[in-house]
This record gives structure tokens, C-alpha cells and sequence, in this order.
């Protein structure tokens, strides 16, 4: 008897313990399954990722090689003749503005049909304004900082003056711009020259509002990089810190290549938190909440990452800067009129700019929406040259807005009548750069 009973627990445990071996022999299959399959998953993505790789080196070596794997190099394009100091320097003829002096007007449809949605209006109270006229060729402009060094430049034979920015690690460069507001808006135009299907995705340009005012990022500051890569389209980073910790930090999507090679107008608008830039006609960045709040960012800085030295060369001009940005559509309801310094010509023309038309479409809305409303519209000028030219070109200016009103916009030609004041009503210093900004508007007052 005790030996059945001894055989019988045997048995049981050899029974407990199969169905124990059995169910965890299972759970173990279950595992390697799932291991099995994530091994496999891993390595479908390993191999992806390596034909990924494989070809994206095999369309950047061709780009960046030519004349490797069958494709042939690309030719250089001429620089332009730049004159700074006693010295001139890559000779030849320029591609980016094909011997214009000034950046393209809109005497063409095309050109306005394209700036016809452009909605940016530039503040109305200039603070800064530069174009390096009182400065002389090879010095580094007197109204900027710097812990490097640069030049004001001329291109061809154009008078128009450049500040050439050199590249280097960590060099600002400072225009003196009053204490920033909290409304204002930035203009400026880019020149590079060099660029090429070498030139590096980490070639950038960065627009820093900070409030360190000496050669710092400062605990609170926005960043804007634009993009002079060539060979792939690289996007506009933006960038922020809120007392030294990071808030924002984001890649926007946009492919400049062709833009940064003719001579871009950029356009910047901060009214309080918000931050929007355009390129030319476009707008590329609006972000709500990237100005920190509280903080003071009094400072604007410039800043050029990762060009070639001697190869690859970066330039600014036409720096304005204005405090608000208002809506020109209530002001010229609720007062009858408005003045802006926003509407722009070629220098001595009656040839708009392009990124004037955001103002002009303001005006036309409040035309659309006030029926019965009918305007006069005044063009001024600064003191420069003769004043009976003078008067005759602010008649044309005044004019060419009028047609704009009625060609872009559909506003009917009897409700716009035009005048010309030239130099005589002053309304800032025509012996200062500032002033002289200031004197050239046009007025739209309601009769």
C-alpha cells in the first residue's frame, strides 16, 4: 500500500509539473515570437535606412561632386564687381540684379499681379533707417556695432552702398537702433553672392531680437535663420529662450534657393507676443507666442553662420525699422486721413516696389467697403536734388499709386484725384538719414 501511494504522488507531481513545463514552455514561445518579430522589424528598417542613405549619397555626390557618376559640373556664375576701400574684387558682371541698380519696381502686370495679396504694412513712426549714404566705400558703416569687422561696399556701377558681413564664430553685428518697442516692424534687403550647389544646408543668416545689447544670444531672445543652401531646400528655423531655457525651437518649411539669389526683401512684423516674416511677397512665419512675455527685447542683431570665407558673401541694405505697424483701414475711416512712409520707389522714380502693395490693398478695401468715399492723393519727397524735380516726381508718385488703386485693385478712376507737394512740407529732418525717410510719403485724405 505504501508503495502504490508513493507511486501515485509520484505521478501527480510529474503531471503538475508537465503542465507547469507546458504552459511556460508557451509563455517562452510567446516571447522569442515577439522578439522574432521586432528583430525583423529592426532589421527591414536597418535596410531602409541604408538604401535611403544609399541614395540620398548618391543625389547629394552628384550635386555636390559634379562630375562624379556621369554628371557633369555645373558653371560658375560671374560676381559681381565689388568696391570696398582701395579694392576691387571678383570681377565681373553681377546675376543677382542684371544691371539694375535698385531692386525691381511693378511697372509690369506680372509684378503686381504677384504682390497683389501681400499683407504686410510696415510701421508708421520710423526709429532706425540705413542706407549707408553717409558713410564713405571701405569704412565700417558709423551707425553699427560690431565685434568683428565688415565694410560698406558698392556693386557694378550701381551708387547703391552694402555692408558686407564677414563670417566668423559668434560675430554680431548691431545696427543702434532705439530701445525696441513693443509694436514695430523690420525691413531690410539681402545680397549674396558665391553661393553655389557647394554651399553648406548650415549656411544661414540669423535675425536675433535679445535683450543683451553687447555681442550675446541674452536670457531672452528670438532667433530667425534664413536659409542660403542650394542644394536642397533647408527651411526657416525659429528659435527662443525665456530666461535661458528653450520654448520654442521648429524647422518651418520653405524653399528659398531662387529667392536668396535675387536680392530678397525681408519683412518682419512683432506686435506684442506675435511674430510673422515675409520673403519678398510671401509670408513664411507667423507664431503667436514666441516674443517672450514680460521681457524686454531691446536689441536687434545680425549674425551669418557657415559662409566660405572668400567664396561665399553676405550684404544688407535699406535697414528700417518702425515703431507699429497699425491698421491704416480704421485710421482712414475714423479720421478721414492717413500718411505712410511704407509706400516705395526706386530712387528717383515713380516705379513702386512690390512690397508696398500691403498698404495700397489696405486702401482699397476701405474704398471697396466706403462706397461713396473719394480720395486725394499727396505724394512728398525729401530735399534731396532739385526741388522743381522734386515736385514733379512726387506728381508721378502720387499718380502711380492712383493707378495701382485702379489697375490692381478695380477702384474706379473718378473717386482718386492726385497732387504733389515735392520737398516742401517737411515733416522730419532732411539732414538725417531718419528725416529724410520720414519726408518721403504719400497721404490719402478723404474729400
Amino acid at each position: 500500500m505504501k508503495t502504490n501511494s508513493y507511486i501515485a504522488k509520484v505521478l501527480m507531481t510529474l503531471l503538475l509539473m508537465l503542465a507547469f513545463s507546458t504552459d511556460a514552455h508557451s509563455q517562452i514561445l510567446k516571447k522569442l515570437k515577439k522578439r522574432a518579430e521586432k528583430a525583423a522589424e529592426r532589421t527591414v528598417e536597418r535596410r531602409v535606412d541604408r538604401e535611403t542613405q544609399e541614395k540620398t549619397d548618391e543625389v547629394l555626390d552628384s550635386i555636390l561632386e559634379p562630375g562624379k557618376k556621369g554628371e557633369k559640373p555645373s558653371p560658375q556664375e560671374p560676381l559681381p564687381t565689388i568696391v570696398g576701400g582701395q579694392e576691387t574684387r571678383n570681377g565681373g558682371s553681377n546675376p543677382n540684379n542684371n544691371g539694375q541698380t535698385g531692386e525691381a519696381g511693378i511697372s509690369g502686370s506680372g509684378g503686381i499681379a504677384v504682390y497683389s495679396k501681400f499683407d504686410y504694412v510696415p510701421g508708421d513712426q520710423i526709429i532706425f533707417y540705413d542706407d549707408f549714404t553717409k558713410d564713405f566705400v571701405g569704412d565700417f558703416p558709423s551707425k553699427w556695432n560690431t565685434n568683428g569687422g565688415g565694410e560698406v561696399v558698392t556693386m557694378n556701377d550701381s551708387p547703391e552702398k552694402w555692408m558686407e558681413l564677414l563670417p566668423g564664430y559668434n560675430i554680431y553685428y548691431i545696427p543702434d537702433v532705439p530701445k525696441l518697442p513693443e509694436e514695430y516692424t523690420i525691413e531690410f534687403d539681402v545680397m549674396a553672392v558665391g553661393l553655389s550647389n557647394k554651399t553648406s544646408s548650415t549656411a544661414t543668416m540669423r535675425i536675433a531680437l535679445s535683450d543683451d545689447d553687447k555681442f550675446k544670444d541674452g536670457a531672452n531672445f528670438v532667433h530667425a535663420q534664413l536659409p542660403f543652401c542650394q542644394y536642397a531646400a533647408v527651411g526657416i528655423t525659429m528659435s527662443n529662450h525665456i530666461n535661458n531655457k528653450r520654448e520654442i525651437y521648429s524647422v518651418v518649411r520653405a524653399d528659398l534657393r531662387e529667392e536668396v539669389l535675387q536680392r530678397p526683401h525681408v519683412s518682419i512684423a512683432v506686435n506684442k507676443k506675435r511674430f510673422r516674416l515675409w520673403v519678398n511677397e510671401e509670408k513664411h512665419i507667423d507664431i503667436p507666442r514666441i516674443v517672450p512675455e514680460g521681457a524686454v527685447l531691446t536689441t536687434l542683431k545680425f549674425h551669418m553662420n557657415n559662409f566660405k570665407d572668400g567664396e561665399e558673401r553676405l550684404f544688407i541694405t535699406n535697414l528700417k525699422v518702425a515703431e507699429g505697424g497699425l491698421d491704416l483701414r480704421r485710421q482712414l475711416i475714423s479720421d478721414g486721413k492717413v500718411s505712410t512712409t511704407g509706400i516705395l520707389f526706386d530712387t528717383g522714380s515713380d516705379l513702386i516696389k512690390p512690397q508696398s502693395l500691403g498698404i495700397i490693398r489696405q486702401i482699397s478695401q476701405v474704398l471697396i467697403q466706403e462706397g461713396a468715399m473719394k480720395l486725394n492723393i499727396i505724394g512728398h519727397t525729401d530735399a534731396d536734388g532739385d526741388a522743381g524735380a522734386n515736385l514733379q516726381l512726387s506728381k508721378d508718385r502720387a499718380q502711380a499709386v492712383k493707378n495701382a488703386l485702379v489697375e490692381v485693385y478695380g477702384i474706379e478712376g473718378s473717386r482718386l484725384t492726385t497732387e504733389g507737394k515735392g520737398e516742401a512740407e517737411p515733416v522730419g529732418d532732411n539732414s538725417t538719414t531718419e528725416g529724410k525717410a520720414q519726408n518721403r510719403r504719400v497721404e490719402f485724405i478723404k474729400i
